[in-house]
């Protein structure tokens, strides 16, 4: 099945800048992402944009809706920042689009050692393929329905708002 990956920035594709000691954003890992996936049919790459979550306005979100809206591949996976990528999860949730929709991020930059990111791409790629149509968020080996999801910052990481029914 035909897979589009939309870029959108975050943590995943930032560099770490040795002369200011920051995060930026510069030439994108994902290139080199997908090579060491080795994705037996490369996904369809369209960069949306490269900002911080926090940064992220309603017209980034409505960029990234009409992005899904207008992708021919209804299996569709979304890099973005983790600060807010809840909040694109339940513009895209509320939009009822006819596709698999999975947003992934990475807590560590993909460039640096100990990253998430390269997994969270093979994993999100695969719940896009597998997974029904709907909104999903997958993050460190879990998948969460965008109507139960929630970042915990306090232990960096991505849980259920309820716990699954018995």
């Amino acid at each position: 099945m035909p897979l589009r990956l939309l870029t959108t920035g975050g943590t995943f594709d930032k560099h770490y800048d040795p002369l200011t000691g920051q995060l930026v954003f510069a030439d994108a890992h994902l290139p080199q992402c997908l090579a060491q996936a080795r994705f037996d049919s490369p996904p369809v790459v369209q960069a949306l944009m490269a900002v911080d979550s926090l940064e992220m306005t309603d017209h980034h979100r409505q960029q990234i809706l009409a992005a899904c809206r207008e992708s021919p591949e209804r299996q569709i996976v979304i890099i973005h920042g983790t600060d807010t990528l809840v909040d694109t999860a339940a513009v895209l949730g509320n939009a009822r689009l006819e596709a698999t929709i999975v947003l992934t991020g990475a807590m560590v930059p993909a460039e640096i050692e100990g990253s998430d990111a390269l997994f969270n791409l093979g994993f999100a790629a695969a719940c896009a393929t597998t997974l029904a149509h709907g909104v999903w968020v997958a993050m460190n080996a879990c998948v969460f329905d965008w109507r139960n999801v929630r970042k915990n910052r306090t232990l960096g990481r991505f849980e259920p708002i309820a716990p699954p029914m018995p």
